[in-house]
């Protein structure tokens, strides 16, 4: 007997999960199908409504910025050459379209799956991951970018999406308290103009460790790409800390992506929240106060398989490079 499929979280599936495998993601039932980028399922009246997308480097005129997404909407097979290039106009009566105009009418949200071929400031970097809920807010007609063979202009289907709330992304009771808590410490840090203040950043560390910052740590073994320390206890076991160069929350609404995490010692992690360190677009170390009984590497160390992205590390330069010398 098939397992139903919802709208909505599936449950037991928390978002950043993680899948090497197009087909497990639809074995754990967040996707129809192991191909198409559209997902839908029949509502109560029967009719098809769509509960799921992937972005995985689609369409030319796809746009992601973490928190909004202009998506575009499918073709027949018959419609595309060989290297994904639409010839013709799509059409709002095609099935997957028209599954999610219906859940943009009846204001069903969607869950996104991002793949490795996406947009690399946010995607995984040889795998598909859940990236939560969001709201489909505007649908419209618009123009493609690139024209048809004969150079007529093509019609396509695009939807624009927005990312619903932190309380939203969570499933149980516990973690949208634990979120509402951290929201009103960012609002407090809006008011004050600073990155995460200490006692915020304890409480992210100790309760929202998510799943990206745990792959990036367990891919370092505990090494602090910033100086290099693996610190272990009595047990054998390392301790590092997984650090948002852009950092989540308000003001500044980093994405919780492996692109934008570092595995670092707690020292260094605090190093990077306080702006003592920056780093530029290729992963030169610069210190910007005195380092007394310690030294650190020339250059950010990665490893195979973790992309750090320039934007976050011109996010958290500028930010400091604004500021000055000031603490």
């Amino acid at each position: 007997m098939a397992i139903e499929r919802v709208i909505g979280h599936i449950e037991g599936v928390p978002v950043g999960t993680v899948f090497h495998r197009r087909k497990q993601v639809q074995e754990a039932r967040l996707h129809r199908t192991n191909q198409r980028g559209i997902s839908w399922l029949l509502d109560k009246d029967g009719s098809r409504v769509s509960d799921a997308i992937v972005l995985h480097g689609g369409y030319v005129d796809d746009e992601d910025e973490w928190d909004r997404i202009q998506y575009t909407g499918a073709s027949e097979g018959k419609d595309k050459d060989s290297s994904g290039r639409l010839l013709r106009s799509q059409s709002w009566t095609y099935t997957d379209n028209a599954a999610l105009l219906l859940s943009f009418e009846r204001g069903y949200p969607i869950r996104v799956i991002r793949g490795y071929e996406g947009d690399p400031r946010y995607s995984p970097s040889n795998s598909y991951r859940y990236d939560g809920l969001y709201e489909i807010t505007e649908v419209r007609t618009a123009i493609s970018k690139y024209p048809a063979p004969d150079g007529s202009p093509i019609n396509i289907c695009q939807f624009d999406l927005r990312r619903l709330p932190e309380q939203d992304q969570v499933q149980t009771d516990l973690e949208r308290h634990v979120v509402e808590v951290l929201d009103e410490l960012g609002d407090e840090q809006q008011h004050e103009e600073r990155f995460p203040r200490a006692r915020s950043m304890r409480v992210r560390r100790l309760i929202r460790d998510t799943a990206a910052a745990q792959r990036i740590k367990q891919l370092y073994g505990g090494e602090c790409q910033l100086c290099g320390l693996r610190l272990l206890g009595p047990d054998g076991r390392p301790y590092c800390e997984g650090a948002h160069i852009r950092p989540l929350g308000k003001p500044h609404h980093g994405p919780d992506v492996e692109p934008n995490i570092l595995c670092l010692c707690p020292n260094c992690h605090v190093r990077l929240d306080m702006g003592a360190v920056t780093l530029d677009d290729e992963g030169n170390v610069t210190p910007r106060a005195p380092l007394v009984g310690v030294s650190l590497l020339p250059k950010l160390a990665v490893r195979e398989g973790h992309h750090v992205h320039r934007a976050y590390l011109g996010y958290h330069r500028r930010y400091w490079e604004r500021r000055g010398g000031t603490r």
